[in-house]
């Protein structure tokens, strides 16, 4: 299961990560804490870093550098109207999946149940 839910994370981060974000601005770390606390406990923070590299790339961010006590200044992204509009499309797409695959999952139970009871 967890090698499974690997790959489907893979494909969803970013639209979690741009959800963080469009709550309210956050450096790398404090996102990271965010997943973990919401039970992505697996996620690296590294992932999440090279993630935060590629939506600055595709300008879904803003970014400033923000003093910190410890170390070199933090980069704090914030989702800006390029992030807000792939948010809301991954928002449809997720939609989209959901209401199609759900009736998926009651279909093969149903089937499953009615096999194993006419075993």
């Amino acid at each position: 299961m967890a090698s499974q839910m690997t790959e489907m994370l893979k494909g969803t981060l970013e639209g979690i990560v741009l959800a963080i974000l469009a709550e309210r601005s956050a450096y790398g770390y404090e996102i990271t804490t965010r997943l973990r606390d919401g039970g992505f406990s697996d996620i690296a923070e590294g992932t999440v870093y090279a993630l935060l590299v590629r939506i600055e790339q595709r300008g879904l961010v803003d970014v400033e550098k923000v003093p910190s006590e410890k170390g070199p200044p933090r980069k704090v992204f914030t989702l800006n109207s390029r992030g807000q509009d792939q948010l809301a499309e991954f928002w449809r797409t997720w939609s989209f999946l959901a209401a199609h695959i759900e009736p998926l999952r009651h279909t093969d139970t149903n089937s499953t149940t009615e096999t194993n009871e006419g075993a």
